[in-house]
């Protein structure tokens, strides 16, 4: 078995680098004999170089060392069929197998990069998974999608996050922005989420959650800088902060809730129109613990059935074009108000990355949240009674949230 998958791995390779080898080939055959039919004064030897010079874009060490040795006895060939090894000849030989061999040098090393490059983006996949698990796509009577951009090629995950957990008869979702990059930001925001995830099952309201992530992030940044010099100790404590919004969207209720600590204010999408939720009394980010905070604040706002929830990060609303002009993230969603989910996050993905052209300069993450009337709970358990069939009196009483009919006594 592990012969089977050796053999797979040099065959890949090979198989996708074996009809470009033709190239280099046919370069060697076509240099070598215009070269020996020459006059004698005209040398097109040293030209063979571009063979194995070619090689590496699309091959490995061994290929490119193959026709480094095809182009070093094509030389030799020259030689003895014009004249014999004379000093030029000689010459001629010894650069090209020189230069072959410093080819295969930089071609492993390259390779080697490449390997520990690929290591790098399977440590940094396997922390988005820890840190940054993906979010359900259903939970309760929300259908939720969620993407994230990072603008380095090498990372999958940086300051960026979000969150949702199931409280009560609700979903609490929360999306933040950590200042800075690196390992530090990566730090502060699974801070920031596993003190979420803990924390929304117990708060009975967002101001008490609010507090309790406040909280944690304040502690997490004092440990830091106990480990910085004395020097730096205050720069850090003022340098971290995180900008977050929270929101708490009831299962049966209309009217959500939201409190904003200095993010980008969420998209309303409501029968066609696009509504931007601005916070009447938006608070300083999570993490500026010296400033005095008055206490969150929340905001109210109505999200019924087939209304969608778009949240995102300062990466997507501040990208910009080559011409300087920043991305008009309302403008273009209101061209796929009437798109699920799933397809509205692709709209503005594949939209954004064009407007960019294909590269962000900083990490951009979405979250959309459609609350559907096909998930809420009652709407399943009549489907479910009426396709079972299944008595409506069951256990002697009847359900009142299965069946469309009242009570007997409440008409």
């Amino acid at each position: 078995m592990g012969l089977r998958r050796r053999l797979a791995d040099l065959w890949q390779p090979w198989q996708s680098g074996h009809a470009l080898l033709a190239i280099p080939l046919a370069l060697i055959v076509a240099i070598t004999v215009v070269d020996v039919l020459a006059p004698r004064h005209i040398h097109l030897g040293p030209l063979l170089v571009v063979a194995p010079a070619i090689t590496p874009s699309f091959a490995g060490p061994r290929l490119t060392a193959l026709v480094g040795a095809l182009a070093v006895i094509a030389q030799t060939v020259v030689a003895a069929l014009r004249g014999g090894f004379t000093a030029n000849h000689q010459v001629q030989i010894a650069a090209l197998a020189v230069i072959s061999l410093l080819l295969v040098y930089f071609c492993r090393k390259r390779e080697r990069r490449i390997r520990v490059l690929d290591r790098v983006r399977s440590v940094s996949e396997a922390t988005q998974r820890v840190v940054l698990r993906p979010l359900p796509h259903r939970m309760g009577p929300l259908r939720i999608a969620s993407s994230y951009l990072a603008a380095e090629d090498e990372a999958q995950i940086g300051g960026d996050l979000y969150a949702a957990t199931r409280a009560g008869n609700g979903t609490r979702l929360i999306i933040g922005d950590v200042r800075g990059k690196g390992l530090t930001s990566i730090s502060d925001a699974s801070v920031l989420m596993g003190a979420f995830r803990e924390a929304a099952h117990r708060s009975t309201t967002l101001l008490e959650l609010g507090d309790t992530l406040e909280n944690s992030i304040c502690r997490h940044l004092a440990e830091q800088a106990e480990h910085t010099h004395h020097s730096e100790a205050d720069h850090e404590l003022h340098e971290h902060f995180i900008t977050a919004l929270i929101l708490d969207i009831p299962d049966e209720d209309p009217m959500a809730q939201m409190t904003n600590c200095g993010h980008p204010p969420p998209l309303l999408l409501h029968k066609g129109r696009v509504t931007t939720l601005y916070s009447s009394h938006p608070q300083p980010p999570l993490g500026m613990c010296d400033l005095p905070r008055t206490g969150f604040t929340l905001n109210a706002f109505t999200f019924e059935d087939d209304d969608t929830l778009l949240l995102y990060t300062d990466g997507v609303i501040e990208a910009r074009a080559p011409d300087g002009t920043f991305y008009p993230l309302a403008e273009r969603v209101a061209q796929w108000t009437g798109s699920g989910p799933e397809k509205l996050l692709n709209h503005i993905r594949d939209d954004l990355l064009a407007f960019v052209g294909g590269h962000l300069g900083d990490d951009a993450a979405m979250v959309v949240i459609q609350r559907s009337p096909k998930l809420q709970p009652g709407h399943q358990l009549r489907k479910i009674i009426h396709v079972s069939g299944i008595p409506h009196h069951a256990g002697g009483a009847p359900d009142a949230e299965a069946t469309p009919h009242s009570a007997p006594g409440q008409e």
